[in-house]
């Protein structure tokens, strides 16, 4: 997630891969539009929301990382139709046991060689906004293994756009396409994006409890 600040720390962990010139930054790439369906008073399906997702964040510390945050749900939904949108109360790194939290990231292009972060960011500093920004989003990150991290959740992961290639304990790796599907099982990892051009990625995180 955080592959710009992973290259902060690692120096060169990150094999150099020449950037494309016509290689597109999120920012230029239009939001999604979120669909939201419940019910009226009289009981009838209809559409509650229709539109571009309202809750953008972009990371300042890592150019191109971008969260797009849809959706989130808390305990088992009471399935009323007729609940407000829960992302106007803002959005949260992970949802608690039985919550769930939907977005979607995109992720850098892989940073070529001799690339350097913004003046004045630090690994600390990157987290720190990126907590800020997606409430205790960085908390869940090791600072002695740069992109690691962990969080008490399921994760299904589906690549949108471009290629991934996660990686676990013992450097253990796989490469993601577009249209693969990840199931995370609550367990220690890693992404970063080998290509030079973003990847896209969609999460479903459904909170859980280690026993």
């Amino acid at each position: 997630m955080l592959q710009a600040l992973s290259a902060i720390a690692g120096g060169g962990a990150l094999a150099a891969i020449p950037q494309s010139s016509d290689a597109k930054d999120a920012s230029e790439l239009p939001p999604p539009k979120r669909v939201v369906t419940g019910r009226d008073g009289a009981g009838k399906s209809v559409f509650k929301s229709f539109d571009v997702t309202s809750k953008v964040v972009e990371i300042d510390a890592n150019p191109g990382l971008t969260f797009y945050e849809l959706y989130m749900t808390e305990g088992v939904p009471g399935l009323t139709g007729l609940e407000p949108d829960p992302m106007l109360k803002g959005t949260k790194a992970f949802p608690g046991p039985g919550g769930t939290v939907f977005r979607l990231i995109s992720y850098p292009p892989r940073r070529p060689e001799g690339w350097k972060p913004p003046p004045g960011v630090t690994m600390e500093s990157g987290l720190r906004e990126l907590s800020d920004k997606v409430p205790g989003m960085g908390d869940h990150f090791e600072h002695d293994a740069p992109g690691m991290h962990t969080s008490d959740t399921i994760d299904y992961g589906v690549v949108v756009r471009g290629e991934m290639t996660l990686e676990l304990d013992d450097g253990q790796k796989v490469h993601l396409r577009q249209g693969d599907c990840v199931v995370q099982n609550g367990t220690r990892h890693r992404w970063r994006n080998p290509l030079p051009e973003p990847c896209l990625m969609a999460f479903i995180s459904i909170g859980g409890k280690r026993s």
